[in-house]
C-alpha cells in the first residue's frame, strides 16, 4: 500500500460528475505528477485528498489511516504563494505552527532552523514584496512543509516563474525533498516539467476526469543536466502527447 492512497474517488457538483473512479498511490519519498488539460478535475481531486471536500464515493488513506474529509493531515500549496504582505517572511513561514498553538518565539525558532536549508537565509525580517518570485515560492514551500512534514500536495507551484528560475527551483526542490524525506503529489500542465521532476505521472483525461494512463520515468534522480535533450526524454514526451491527443482530440496539446 502507498503512503498516500486514493481509492475510487468520485466527486460531483450540482449533479455534474467532475471526477470518477480515481485511484492512485504516492509512496514515501516519491514525486508523482497529475497531468491533464484544464478543467479535468485535478484541483477537485486535491481538495478531496487534502480533506477540504468530502467525496461522493471512495476514500483517502495516509499510511493506512482513513483521513477522508479530515483536513490537517497533508499540506496543500496552491498556485499562488499567498504570502501575507504585512507579515515578515519568518512570520509567514511560521504561520502553520502558530495555528497549531505554538508560541510565537518557539514557532519563529523552529521555522528559522530551516531557512538555510530552504535557501532563505537572511530573509527572515524582509517582507514578501522584497523577495524575488523564486524566493517567494521557497518561502511558501517551507510554510507548506511546516504544516505537514510528510506529504505535500502542490498545485502548479512553479507556473508563474520564468524558465531559468523554474529550472533552478526544480533542481533545488528535488534536492530538498530528498533531504527532508518529503513525498509530493504535483499538479502541472507542463509535460516537460512532469517528466523532469516525476518518478511517475498519472494522466487525467475526459469529462468526468479519469486516470487513463500511468507513465513511470525510469531516469535516475537527480536527472542529468542534458536529460531534456536526450532521446529518452523525447520518447516519454511523445508517449504522453500521443495519449493526451488520442483521449482529448486536442492535437498540439
Amino acid at each position: 500500500m502507498g503512503y498516500l492512497t486514493v481509492e475510487g474517488i468520485r466527486k460531483s457538483f450540482d449533479g455534474e460528475v467532475i471526477i470518477e473512479d480515481i485511484s492512485l498511490e504516492l509512496h514515501t519519498g516519491e514525486l508523482v505528477s497529475l497531468l491533464g488539460v484544464s478543467g479535468g478535475g485535478k484541483t477537485t481531486l486535491f481538495n478531496v485528498a487534502s480533506g477540504l471536500l468530502n467525496p461522493d464515493k471512495g476514500r483517502i488513506l495516509l499510511d493506512g489511516e482513513d483521513i477522508t474529509g479530515k483536513p490537517g493531515h497533508v499540506s496543500y500549496m496552491l498556485q499562488k504563494d499567498l504570502l501575507l504582505p504585512y507579515r515578515t517572511v519568518e512570520d509567514n513561514v511560521a504561520l502553520p505552527l502558530l495555528v497549531k498553538g505554538m508560541k510565537k518565539k518557539e514557532a519563529r525558532e523552529k521555522a528559522g532552523s530551516y531557512f538555510k536549508q530552504f535557501g532563505l537565509e537572511g530573509t527572515q525580517k524582509r517582507y514578501p514584496a522584497q523577495l524575488s518570485g523564486g524566493m517567494r515560492q521557497r518561502a511558501a514551500l517551507l510554510r507548506t512543509y511546516l504544516f505537514s512534514n510528510s506529504v505535500a500536495l502542490l498545485d502548479e507551484p512553479f507556473s508563474a516563474l520564468d524558465m531559468l528560475t523554474k529550472q533552478g527551483i526544480h533542481e533545488w526542490y528535488l534536492d530538498v525533498m530528498e533531504q527532508i524525506q518529503l513525498s509530493t503529489l504535483f499538479i502541472t500542465h507542463d509535460i516537460d516539467e512532469a517528466i523532469l521532476l516525476s518518478d511517475r505521472i498519472y494522466l487525467l483525461t475526459g469529462r468526468p476526469g479519469r486516470i487513463t494512463k500511468e507513465v513511470a520515468i525510469k531516469e535516475p534522480k537527480p536527472r542529468r543536466k542534458d536529460f531534456k535533450l536526450t532521446e529518452d526524454f523525447l520518447e516519454y514526451k511523445r508517449e504522453i502527447l500521443h495519449h493526451l491527443e488520442s483521449e482529448t482530440g486536442a492535437a498540439g496539446w
